[in-house]
């Protein structure tokens, strides 16, 4: 048995929050696919194969060692999986029983692959991990070519998908994670793993949902948390914060304020007081004090999204801001309803527009400016040496990457920039 988790054609609508992540890596309700591929492959002895961009493919080598890098065997039976799926319990029950049928038969969502399980005798499989071979293999090989499995396996189709999927999920991911074990309840419907404390005169509601922390997280005291929660392992929220409604925070990041329906990437600060609600931040993020952001427009009504010029309609009343790798805001900024910060920006002032990547945007003070590469690899470096993380070859690599893709947002954006 052979499971491949392959990037689409498609997964470049996910920007900013893919930009410099596999879309397999993407956390949602405390869990990323590969998660559960990784619980998947164990369970059925098979070997996780990983097809990403080529910008990260090294990336991939080093982080998630649990993808074979070795040539795919033929004749063996495979499940091909999109990495845009939701990290859901669902998606993962949906997938075993795919396993299960044995049959070869594919599921198709929205025009694209979410998932095909092929037996012995089905097409023949590209043998190595080129993104290319692979979109050719499933576009002439599979989408409309194989008989369809009647089942729904979600995915992402742009970035607020992230954010509504994860209201949706994490009350079963958490359940999940319980029903594994190694938590102690430590307060009325509050759990900590090993090391995990929670600081005195906490007010805690657990009547939607759990609240769980995980190994090394820390709250302190006079906080409020409301489930469904999660912390991730050595997370750490600071005294007088809100922590609410369906809340995954990654590893070793540091939270305080107000923080609402929102996804935490591991190492992002939002350390001071401020506003954070139904959004998504992406990794080694810093948010000033009094950073704000609005998830609510004045009219009460549905938000839309623009993403490099599509006008997409969200259908949701909620909708915070998207913010991908190493953004940073000054203190006091605003940013306003269903915006998108790219990443390695830095933003001032009050957000009222879309900020592509690589930019040092004050729009308020009439100030958009490229911002040089070399400046982020040399921020990139102190920001890991303050979390005892080695910056690799790979790292320098990708924010160069990063810059090179991102061009066209800068092109784009209709802003007078400048060096």
């Amino acid at each position: 048995m052979q499971i491949v988790v392959f990037e689409d054609e498609h997964v470049w609508r996910l920007h900013p929050i893919s930009i410099g992540r596999a879309a397999y890596a993407i956390g949602c309700g405390s869990f990323r696919l590969v998660d559960w591929l990784g619980r998947l492959a164990r369970e059925t002895k098979a070997a996780l194969h990983g097809v990403v961009r080529p910008h990260l493919g090294q990336i991939q080598k080093l982080d998630f060692s649990e993808l074979n890098t070795q040539p795919l065997e033929n004749h063996a039976p495979l499940l091909v999986v999109n990495a845009r799926l939701v990290p859901s319990v669902a998606v993962y029950r949906g997938l075993e029983r795919l396993i299960k049928r044995g049959e070869t038969a594919a599921v198709v969502e929205n025009r694209s692959l979410a998932a095909a399980m092929i037996a012995n005798g089905g097409p023949m499989a590209p043998p190595d991990h080129q993104q290319e071979h692979w979109i050719k293999y499933v576009t002439h090989s599979i989408v409309n070519k194989l008989p369809t499995a009647d089942m729904h396996l979600p995915m992402f189709d742009y970035p607020h998908d992230v954010v509504r999927h994860n209201l949706t999920i994490i009350a079963d991911n958490l359940a999940q994670r319980l029903e594994a074990g190694g938590y102690r309840e430590v307060a009325d419907g509050v759990f900590a793993a090993e090391g995990a404390t929670l600081g005195q005169y906490c007010v805690t509601d657990t009547t939607k949902g759990p609240v769980l922390l995980d190994e090394g997280a820390a709250v302190g005291p006079y906080s409020f948390l409301r489930g469904p929660a999660y912390l991730g392992p050595k997370a750490r929220v600071i005294e007088h914060s809100a922590i609410k409604d369906a809340v995954a925070l990654g590893h070793t990041t540091k939270i305080g304020g107000e923080i609402e329906a929102s996804i935490v990437e591991p190492y992002t600060n939002k350390q001071h007081h401020g506003f954070l609600g139904h959004s998504y931040l992406g990794s080694w993020i810093n948010l000033g004090a009094g950073t704000s952001n609005s998830d609510l427009k004045n009219t009460y009504g549905a938000v839309k999204m623009d993403y490099r010029g599509e006008q997409v309609t969200t259908g949701m009343q909620f909708v915070g801001c998207i913010m991908g790798d190493y953004a940073k805001t000054a203190i006091n900024t605003g940013i306003f309803t269903g915006k998108t910060v790219g990443c390695c920006s830095m933003v001032y002032g009050f957000v009222t527009t879309n900020v592509p990547s690589f930019v040092n945007y004050a729009r308020l003070f009439g100030q958009v400016t490229e911002l040089p590469p070399e400046v982020m690899v040399a921020t990139q470096q102190r920001m890991f040496a303050r979390r005892n993380v080695v910056q690799r070859e790979c790292d320098v690599a990708l924010i160069q990457a990063m810059y090179d893709l991102t061009r066209h947002e800068r092109q784009l954006a209709g802003e007078p920039l400048a060096l």
